[in-house]
C-alpha cells in the first residue's frame, strides 16, 4: 500500500515537472501579487512592514488555489482517475497522495518564495522564522482543504467558480493563526499560541480531508 501511494506521488511529480505551467503560474502570481503591494500602499516602510503578515498569507493563498482545479479534473477527463482507484488503495489514500504531490509542487516553492518576499517587505528577521514555521503549517493545511474542495466540485458544472467559494472559508482559521504569529513575533509579543492552534488545524485536517476527499472521488467515478 505504501509503494502504491508513493508511486502516485511519484507519478504527480513527473508530470508536474514535465508541465510545469501550473507550479510556475502559481509561484509567478505569489511573487507578483506580493511585489505589487507596496506600488499600492505607497513608500511608507512603516506601513509595509505591518502588512507584509497579511500580505504574505493572503497571495499564498490565492495562489495555492491556482492549481486546485486541476487537481483531480484533468485525471477524471482522461479517464486515468478510474485507474487510479483501481489500484487497490483506498480512495482516501488516493486522494492524500494527490494532495502531498499538490504540496510538493505548489506548497514547497511557495514556502522558498516567502523569505525574500518578506524580507522586501521590511519584516523583521527576528518574525522570519515564525512565517516560515507558519507556512509550512498553513500550506499543509491549504493542499489538504483545498484537495478536499476539489475533490467535492469534481465534475459538477462550473465546478472552477464554486471551488473558491467553497474553499476559501475553511482555509480562512489558518490564514488568521499564521498571519497573527507573524504579527505578534515582530512586535514582541507571545505566537506560539497562535502556531499551536495552526498545529491542532493540520492535526484536525489530516485525517478528515483525505476521507471526505475520497468519498468525493469514489462519487465522482461511480
Amino acid at each position: 500500500m505504501t509503494s502504491l501511494f508513493w508511486h502516485i506521488v511519484m507519478r504527480d511529480l513527473r508530470l508536474a515537472l514535465r508541465h510545469g505551467a501550473d507550479t510556475l503560474g502559481a509561484v509567478l502570481f505569489f511573487i507578483v501579487t506580493a511585489t505589487l503591494f507596496p506600488l499600492s500602499l505607497g513608500p511608507s516602510p512603516e506601513l509595509l512592514r505591518r502588512m507584509a503578515p497579511g500580505i504574505i498569507w493572503v497571495c499564498a493563498l490565492l495562489a495555492s488555489l491556482l492549481p486546485l482545479d486541476r487537481l483531480f479534473g484533468a485525471e477524471l477527463e482522461d479517464g486515468s482517475l478510474d485507474q487510479l482507484m483501481l489500484l487497490g488503495l483506498p480512495p482516501a489514500f488516493v486522494a492524500l497522495a494527490k494532495m502531498t504531490a499538490h504540496w510538493l509542487t505548489t506548497g514547497l516553492p511557495l514556502l522558498l518564495a516567502a523569505g525574500p518576499l518578506a524580507t522586501m517587505l521590511g519584516l523583521p528577521g527576528a518574525a522570519l522564522p515564525v512565517l516560515l514555521g507558519g507556512l509550512l503549517l498553513g500550506s499543509l493545511v491549504l493542499s489538504l482543504m483545498g484537495g478536499m474542495g476539489a475533490s467535492i466540485v469534481l465534475g459538477a458544472r462550473r465546478g472552477g467558480v464554486l471551488l473558491p467559494l467553497l474553499t476559501l472559508p475553511l482555509i480562512t482559521p489558518a490564514l488568521i493563526f499564521g498571519a497573527a504569529a507573524i504579527d505578534a513575533a515582530a512586535t514582541g509579543l507571545p505566537w506560539k499560541p497562535d502556531l499551536e492552534l495552526l498545529g491542532a488545524f493540520v492535526a484536525a485536517a489530516l485525517p478528515l480531508c483525505p476521507l471526505a476527499a475520497g468519498a468525493g472521488l469514489r462519487a465522482a467515478t461511480e
